[in-house]
Protein backbone atom coordinates (compact mmCIF):
# COMPACT_ATOMS: atom_id res chain seq x y z
CA UNK A 1 0.00 0.00 0.00
CA UNK A 2 2.59 2.39 0.81
CA UNK A 3 4.69 1.46 -2.29
CA UNK A 4 1.30 2.54 -4.16
CA UNK A 5 0.99 5.42 -2.57
CA UNK A 6 4.86 6.26 -3.33
CA UNK A 7 4.19 5.64 -7.13
CA UNK A 8 1.50 7.84 -7.58
CA UNK A 9 3.52 10.74 -5.74
CA UNK A 10 6.45 10.21 -8.26
CA UNK A 11 3.63 10.64 -11.03
CA UNK A 12 2.51 13.97 -8.91
CA UNK A 13 -1.03 12.25 -8.91
CA UNK A 14 -2.49 10.84 -5.74
CA UNK A 15 -5.59 9.08 -5.43
CA UNK A 16 -8.31 11.14 -5.16
CA UNK A 17 -7.19 13.00 -8.13
CA UNK A 18 -6.73 9.44 -10.19
CA UNK A 19 -10.57 8.98 -9.41
CA UNK A 20 -10.96 11.86 -11.72
CA UNK A 21 -9.20 10.96 -14.33
CA UNK A 22 -10.72 10.73 -17.88
CA UNK A 23 -9.77 7.22 -20.30
CA UNK A 24 -7.43 9.46 -22.08
CA UNK A 25 -5.70 11.01 -19.50
CA UNK A 26 -5.08 7.01 -18.17
CA UNK A 27 -4.33 5.97 -21.76
CA UNK A 28 -1.52 9.01 -21.58
CA UNK A 29 -0.01 7.65 -18.34
CA UNK A 30 -0.27 4.12 -19.71
CA UNK A 31 1.76 4.39 -22.49
CA UNK A 32 5.04 3.00 -22.73
CA UNK A 33 7.78 5.37 -23.89
CA UNK A 34 8.66 5.63 -27.15
CA UNK A 35 12.35 4.73 -28.43
CA UNK A 36 14.11 7.84 -30.41
CA UNK A 37 13.28 5.03 -33.66
CA UNK A 38 9.66 5.38 -33.12
CA UNK A 39 9.17 9.10 -32.05
CA UNK A 40 11.67 9.14 -36.09
CA UNK A 41 9.16 7.16 -37.36
CA UNK A 42 5.50 9.40 -36.13
CA UNK A 43 7.21 12.87 -37.78
CA UNK A 44 8.20 11.11 -40.95
CA UNK A 45 4.64 9.45 -40.66
CA UNK A 46 2.82 12.83 -40.35
CA UNK A 47 5.10 14.39 -42.80
CA UNK A 48 4.14 11.66 -45.59
CA UNK A 49 0.97 13.03 -46.89
CA UNK A 50 2.91 16.07 -48.16
CA UNK A 51 5.43 14.58 -49.82
CA UNK A 52 2.60 11.99 -51.77
CA UNK A 53 0.71 15.35 -52.17
CA UNK A 54 4.05 16.91 -54.53
CA UNK A 55 4.77 13.32 -56.14
CA UNK A 56 0.52 13.85 -57.14
CA UNK A 57 1.29 17.27 -58.24
CA UNK A 58 4.62 16.23 -59.74
CA UNK A 59 2.92 13.19 -61.58
CA UNK A 60 0.50 15.70 -62.98
CA UNK A 61 2.74 18.17 -64.69
CA UNK A 62 5.59 16.26 -65.70
CA UNK A 63 3.82 13.20 -67.23
CA UNK A 64 2.69 13.59 -70.80
CA UNK A 65 -1.30 14.05 -71.55
CA UNK A 66 -2.82 11.18 -73.30
CA UNK A 67 -5.82 13.15 -74.16
CA UNK A 68 -6.90 16.62 -74.78
CA UNK A 69 -7.00 18.60 -70.98
CA UNK A 70 -8.73 22.15 -71.07
CA UNK A 71 -8.60 24.22 -67.66
CA UNK A 72 -5.50 22.05 -66.56
CA UNK A 73 -4.94 24.25 -63.40
CA UNK A 74 -8.18 23.64 -61.63
CA UNK A 75 -7.22 20.00 -60.69
CA UNK A 76 -4.01 20.92 -59.80
CA UNK A 77 -5.50 23.50 -57.45
CA UNK A 78 -7.14 21.49 -55.99
CA UNK A 79 -4.32 19.67 -54.84
CA UNK A 80 -2.48 22.52 -53.62
CA UNK A 81 -5.70 23.25 -51.75
CA UNK A 82 -5.60 20.06 -50.26
CA UNK A 83 -1.76 20.12 -49.18
CA UNK A 84 -2.78 23.53 -47.55
CA UNK A 85 -5.68 22.43 -45.60
CA UNK A 86 -3.07 19.80 -44.54
CA UNK A 87 -0.28 21.95 -43.37
CA UNK A 88 -2.61 23.70 -41.86
CA UNK A 89 -3.92 21.05 -39.76
CA UNK A 90 -0.01 20.23 -38.87
CA UNK A 91 0.72 23.85 -37.50
CA UNK A 92 -2.24 23.41 -34.84
CA UNK A 93 -1.70 19.69 -33.87
CA UNK A 94 1.82 21.00 -32.97
CA UNK A 95 0.75 24.29 -31.73
CA UNK A 96 -1.82 22.51 -29.55
CA UNK A 97 1.38 20.13 -28.55
CA UNK A 98 3.03 22.92 -27.28
CA UNK A 99 0.42 23.90 -24.82
CA UNK A 100 0.13 20.53 -23.36
CA UNK A 101 -2.63 19.25 -25.73
CA UNK A 102 -1.54 15.60 -28.01
CA UNK A 103 -4.68 14.72 -28.57
CA UNK A 104 -5.00 16.59 -31.97
CA UNK A 105 -1.08 15.31 -32.84
CA UNK A 106 -2.35 12.14 -32.35
CA UNK A 107 -5.48 12.36 -34.41
CA UNK A 108 -3.09 13.47 -36.92
CA UNK A 109 -0.92 10.64 -36.55
CA UNK A 110 -3.38 8.53 -37.12
CA UNK A 111 -4.96 9.79 -39.85
CA UNK A 112 -1.52 10.89 -41.64
CA UNK A 113 -1.22 7.41 -43.56
CA UNK A 114 -5.08 7.95 -45.04
CA UNK A 115 -3.72 11.21 -46.43
CA UNK A 116 -1.05 10.11 -48.35
CA UNK A 117 -2.76 6.95 -49.56
CA UNK A 118 -5.25 9.59 -50.53
CA UNK A 119 -3.10 11.36 -52.56
CA UNK A 120 -1.15 8.30 -54.02
CA UNK A 121 -4.86 7.15 -55.47
CA UNK A 122 -5.60 10.95 -57.15
CA UNK A 123 -1.97 10.40 -58.51
CA UNK A 124 -2.80 6.53 -59.61
CA UNK A 125 -5.89 7.57 -60.87
CA UNK A 126 -4.92 10.83 -62.85
CA UNK A 127 -2.07 8.03 -64.69
CA UNK A 128 -4.74 5.32 -65.74
CA UNK A 129 -7.16 8.38 -67.38
CA UNK A 130 -5.09 11.29 -68.56
CA UNK A 131 -1.90 9.95 -68.87
CA UNK A 132 -1.75 6.45 -70.16
CA UNK A 133 -5.81 5.67 -71.36
CA UNK A 134 -5.57 2.62 -70.00
CA UNK A 135 -8.97 4.01 -68.18
CA UNK A 136 -10.61 4.77 -71.64
CA UNK A 137 -12.06 8.21 -71.45
CA UNK A 138 -14.51 9.69 -71.83
CA UNK A 139 -16.24 6.89 -69.93
CA UNK A 140 -14.09 6.59 -67.32
CA UNK A 141 -12.83 10.85 -66.95
CA UNK A 142 -10.11 12.10 -65.48
CA UNK A 143 -10.45 13.96 -62.08
CA UNK A 144 -9.74 17.32 -63.98
CA UNK A 145 -12.83 16.83 -66.17
CA UNK A 146 -14.36 16.00 -63.26
CA UNK A 147 -13.84 18.84 -61.37
CA UNK A 148 -14.54 21.31 -64.33
CA UNK A 149 -17.66 19.37 -65.07
CA UNK A 150 -19.01 20.37 -61.90
CA UNK A 151 -18.38 23.75 -61.23
CA UNK A 152 -19.56 24.42 -64.98
CA UNK A 153 -22.85 22.89 -64.12
CA UNK A 154 -22.85 23.70 -60.28
CA UNK A 155 -26.04 25.32 -60.29
CA UNK A 156 -27.82 21.98 -61.66
CA UNK A 157 -26.37 20.05 -59.13
CA UNK A 158 -26.90 22.60 -56.39
CA UNK A 159 -30.80 22.00 -56.90
CA UNK A 160 -30.71 18.55 -57.21
CA UNK A 161 -28.37 17.93 -54.17
CA UNK A 162 -31.30 20.16 -52.28
CA UNK A 163 -34.14 17.21 -53.41
CA UNK A 164 -32.09 14.64 -52.83
CA UNK A 165 -31.49 16.28 -48.99
CA UNK A 166 -34.92 16.77 -48.68
CA UNK A 167 -36.32 13.32 -49.78
CA UNK A 168 -33.69 12.18 -47.58
CA UNK A 169 -34.45 13.49 -44.71
CA UNK A 170 -38.05 13.50 -44.99
CA UNK A 171 -38.45 9.58 -45.74
CA UNK A 172 -35.85 8.95 -42.86
CA UNK A 173 -37.25 10.80 -40.07
CA UNK A 174 -40.59 9.50 -40.21
CA UNK A 175 -39.25 6.22 -40.71
CA UNK A 176 -36.66 6.36 -37.45
CA UNK A 177 -39.76 8.39 -35.64
CA UNK A 178 -41.98 5.52 -36.53
CA UNK A 179 -39.74 2.90 -35.12
CA UNK A 180 -38.87 4.21 -32.16
CA UNK A 181 -42.43 3.95 -31.10
CA UNK A 182 -43.06 0.21 -32.99
CA UNK A 183 -39.50 -0.74 -31.60
CA UNK A 184 -39.28 0.43 -27.60
CA UNK A 185 -43.27 -0.71 -27.94
CA UNK A 186 -42.79 -4.10 -28.79
CA UNK A 187 -39.37 -4.29 -26.38
CA UNK A 188 -41.30 -3.34 -23.45
CA UNK A 189 -44.53 -4.85 -24.03
CA UNK A 190 -44.87 -8.77 -25.11
CA UNK A 191 -48.22 -8.66 -25.82
CA UNK A 192 -47.60 -6.17 -28.53
CA UNK A 193 -44.44 -7.76 -29.56
CA UNK A 194 -46.45 -11.15 -30.09
CA UNK A 195 -48.90 -9.04 -32.74
CA UNK A 196 -46.51 -6.92 -34.60
CA UNK A 197 -42.89 -9.31 -34.49
CA UNK A 198 -44.51 -11.70 -37.73
CA UNK A 199 -45.02 -8.56 -39.23
CA UNK A 200 -41.44 -7.32 -38.71
CA UNK A 201 -40.21 -10.78 -39.95
CA UNK A 202 -42.13 -10.65 -42.79
CA UNK A 203 -41.44 -7.65 -43.95
CA UNK A 204 -37.96 -7.31 -42.90
CA UNK A 205 -36.34 -10.22 -45.58
CA UNK A 206 -37.88 -7.95 -48.59
CA UNK A 207 -35.62 -5.83 -50.34
CA UNK A 208 -36.29 -2.06 -50.61
CA UNK A 209 -35.75 -2.56 -54.27
CA UNK A 210 -38.57 -5.01 -54.44
CA UNK A 211 -41.14 -2.23 -53.46
CA UNK A 212 -40.39 0.31 -56.00
CA UNK A 213 -42.44 -0.89 -58.85
CA UNK A 214 -45.49 -1.13 -56.69
CA UNK A 215 -45.64 1.91 -54.86
CA UNK A 216 -45.01 3.63 -57.88
CA UNK A 217 -48.16 2.35 -59.35
CA UNK A 218 -50.04 2.82 -55.61
CA UNK A 219 -48.85 6.01 -54.79
CA UNK A 220 -50.84 9.36 -55.84
CA UNK A 221 -47.43 11.05 -56.56
CA UNK A 222 -43.66 9.77 -57.14
CA UNK A 223 -42.14 11.47 -54.30
CA UNK A 224 -44.63 10.46 -51.97
CA UNK A 225 -43.80 6.87 -53.05
CA UNK A 226 -40.09 7.49 -52.75
CA UNK A 227 -41.04 9.11 -49.12
CA UNK A 228 -42.69 5.74 -48.48
CA UNK A 229 -39.89 3.45 -49.33
CA UNK A 230 -37.05 5.41 -47.36
CA UNK A 231 -39.46 5.62 -44.15
CA UNK A 232 -39.65 1.85 -44.69
CA UNK A 233 -36.53 0.81 -44.77
CA UNK A 234 -35.32 3.16 -41.85
CA UNK A 235 -38.29 1.90 -39.81
CA UNK A 236 -37.48 -1.47 -40.01
CA UNK A 237 -33.95 -0.84 -38.87
CA UNK A 238 -35.14 1.22 -35.95
CA UNK A 239 -37.42 -1.07 -34.83
CA UNK A 240 -35.61 -3.69 -35.02
CA UNK A 241 -32.72 -2.41 -33.00
CA UNK A 242 -34.69 -0.71 -30.17
CA UNK A 243 -36.64 -3.62 -29.58
CA UNK A 244 -33.81 -5.34 -29.18
CA UNK A 245 -32.12 -2.99 -27.02
CA UNK A 246 -35.15 -2.93 -24.83
CA UNK A 247 -35.91 -6.53 -24.43
CA UNK A 248 -31.88 -6.93 -23.52
CA UNK A 249 -32.35 -4.76 -20.65
CA UNK A 250 -31.28 -6.18 -16.93
CA UNK A 251 -34.84 -7.12 -15.37
CA UNK A 252 -33.37 -6.40 -12.29
CA UNK A 253 -32.82 -2.81 -13.57
CA UNK A 254 -37.06 -3.02 -13.64
CA UNK A 255 -37.40 -4.58 -10.34
CA UNK A 256 -35.01 -1.85 -8.84
CA UNK A 257 -37.09 0.75 -10.31
CA UNK A 258 -40.62 -0.32 -9.06
CA UNK A 259 -39.02 -0.86 -5.18
CA UNK A 260 -38.73 2.59 -5.24
CA UNK A 261 -41.90 3.40 -6.49
CA UNK A 262 -40.98 3.84 -10.24
CA UNK A 263 -43.94 4.59 -12.53
CA UNK A 264 -44.42 2.69 -16.03
CA UNK A 265 -43.99 5.65 -18.11
CA UNK A 266 -40.79 6.56 -15.46
CA UNK A 267 -39.72 2.96 -16.15
CA UNK A 268 -39.91 3.08 -20.00
CA UNK A 269 -38.60 6.40 -19.56
CA UNK A 270 -35.97 6.25 -17.33
CA UNK A 271 -35.12 2.90 -17.13
CA UNK A 272 -35.54 1.10 -20.82
CA UNK A 273 -34.43 3.90 -23.12
CA UNK A 274 -31.46 4.93 -21.46
CA UNK A 275 -29.87 1.87 -21.05
CA UNK A 276 -31.21 0.63 -24.76
CA UNK A 277 -29.61 4.28 -26.51
CA UNK A 278 -26.32 2.30 -27.89
CA UNK A 279 -28.57 -0.16 -29.51
CA UNK A 280 -31.12 3.10 -30.64
CA UNK A 281 -28.31 4.60 -31.78
CA UNK A 282 -26.80 2.35 -33.61
CA UNK A 283 -30.19 1.15 -35.53
CA UNK A 284 -30.90 4.81 -36.64
CA UNK A 285 -27.34 4.80 -38.22
CA UNK A 286 -28.00 1.56 -40.28
CA UNK A 287 -31.27 3.16 -40.96
CA UNK A 288 -29.47 6.02 -42.75
CA UNK A 289 -27.06 3.45 -44.70
CA UNK A 290 -30.93 1.90 -46.15
CA UNK A 291 -32.09 5.35 -46.85
CA UNK A 292 -29.35 5.96 -49.09
CA UNK A 293 -29.49 3.13 -51.12
CA UNK A 294 -33.22 3.35 -51.36
CA UNK A 295 -33.16 6.96 -52.33
CA UNK A 296 -30.64 6.42 -54.64
CA UNK A 297 -33.02 3.50 -56.41
CA UNK A 298 -36.11 5.35 -56.21
CA UNK A 299 -34.64 8.62 -57.87
CA UNK A 300 -32.87 6.52 -60.67
CA UNK A 301 -36.18 4.39 -61.36
CA UNK A 302 -38.73 7.41 -60.96
CA UNK A 303 -38.52 10.45 -59.24
CA UNK A 304 -38.08 13.16 -61.79
CA UNK A 305 -35.61 15.43 -59.63
CA UNK A 306 -32.40 14.39 -57.35
CA UNK A 307 -28.64 13.37 -57.55
CA UNK A 308 -29.27 10.03 -58.66
CA UNK A 309 -32.09 11.23 -61.28
CA UNK A 310 -29.38 13.69 -62.57
CA UNK A 311 -26.97 11.06 -62.94
CA UNK A 312 -29.01 8.35 -64.61
CA UNK A 313 -30.33 11.61 -67.21
CA UNK A 314 -25.95 11.99 -67.57
CA UNK A 315 -25.96 8.29 -68.51
CA UNK A 316 -28.30 8.30 -71.50
CA UNK A 317 -26.79 11.54 -73.16
CA UNK A 318 -23.43 9.56 -72.78
CA UNK A 319 -21.83 12.67 -70.42
CA UNK A 320 -19.97 10.47 -68.04
CA UNK A 321 -18.02 13.29 -66.62
CA UNK A 322 -21.32 14.90 -65.43
CA UNK A 323 -22.34 11.36 -64.49
CA UNK A 324 -18.70 10.80 -62.48
CA UNK A 325 -19.53 14.44 -60.99
CA UNK A 326 -22.64 13.85 -59.40
CA UNK A 327 -21.38 10.31 -57.82
CA UNK A 328 -18.82 12.48 -56.16
CA UNK A 329 -21.45 14.82 -54.61
CA UNK A 330 -23.49 12.07 -53.41
CA UNK A 331 -20.05 10.01 -51.76
CA UNK A 332 -19.66 13.36 -50.12
CA UNK A 333 -22.92 14.06 -48.91
CA UNK A 334 -23.50 10.44 -47.59
CA UNK A 335 -20.35 10.76 -45.58
CA UNK A 336 -21.13 14.28 -43.78
CA UNK A 337 -24.27 12.50 -43.07
CA UNK A 338 -22.86 9.61 -41.15
CA UNK A 339 -20.12 11.35 -39.62
CA UNK A 340 -22.47 14.22 -37.92
CA UNK A 341 -24.77 10.66 -36.94
CA UNK A 342 -21.69 9.48 -35.28
CA UNK A 343 -21.30 12.81 -33.91
CA UNK A 344 -24.44 12.43 -32.46
CA UNK A 345 -24.27 9.34 -31.19
CA UNK A 346 -20.69 10.18 -29.41
CA UNK A 347 -22.32 13.51 -28.13
CA UNK A 348 -25.61 11.35 -26.83
CA UNK A 349 -23.54 8.43 -25.41
CA UNK A 350 -20.53 10.67 -24.20
CA UNK A 351 -20.65 9.15 -20.20
CA UNK A 352 -19.44 6.33 -22.06
CA UNK A 353 -16.17 7.73 -22.50
CA UNK A 354 -16.32 9.86 -19.54
CA UNK A 355 -14.44 10.08 -16.14
CA UNK A 356 -13.78 7.48 -14.62
CA UNK A 357 -14.50 6.61 -11.56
Amino acid sequence: MGSNKKKGSKNGIDKSQLDKLTRQQLKELEEKEKTRGQIILDWVIMILPVVCGIVAIGEYLWVPDNSPNKNPNTYLGMLVIFIAAFLIYFIVALVKKLRGDKTVLDMLRYRAPLFSALFLLLAGYDYLTLKTGILTQPFVPCMNYIINIAWTDRAYLIECTLHTLRLLFLGYFIGVALGLVTGITCGYSEKVRYWVNPVIKFLGPIPTSTWIPIVMVVATSLFKGAVFIIALGSWFAVTVASMTGISNVDKDFFEAARTLGASSRQLVFRVAIPHAMPSILQGCTQAMSSACVAIMIAEMMGVKAGLGWYMNWAKSWAAYDKMFAALFVICFIFTIVTKALDLVKRRVLRWQNGVVK
